[in-house]
C-alpha cells in the first residue's frame, strides 16, 4: 500500500508531501510556491507548497488524482 507523509509547518505556512523515501538530488519550482523534489533517478519524492493557507487545494482530491503536479500549479 502506498502511503504519503504530509507535514505542515504553520510558522512557514508550508506543506510538504513526502511520496517516497530517498535523498533529494534536485528541486524545481514548477509553479508559484510549488517546489518538486527529485531523487537521483529523476523520480518525484516530494512536493512542497509554500503559502499553503493561501492556496485553494483540496488535499483529498489531489491524492485521489495521484498527486498530479499540474493540478497543484493551477
Amino acid at each position: 500500500m502506498l502511503e504519503y507523509i504530509i507535514k505542515y509547518d504553520p510558522g512557514a505556512d508550508a506543506l510538504y508531501i513526502k511520496l517516497k523515501e530517498g535523498k533529494i538530488a534536485d528541486s524545481e519550482e514548477v509553479g508559484e510556491g510549488v517546489i518538486v523534489d527529485y531523487d537521483d533517478k529523476g523520480e518525484v519524492i516530494g512536493i512542497e507548497l509554500i503559502e499553503f493557507s493561501k492556496k485553494r487545494i483540496d488535499l483529498g482530491e489531489l491524492i485521489v488524482k495521484g498527486l498530479n503536479v499540474a493540478a497543484i500549479t493551477k
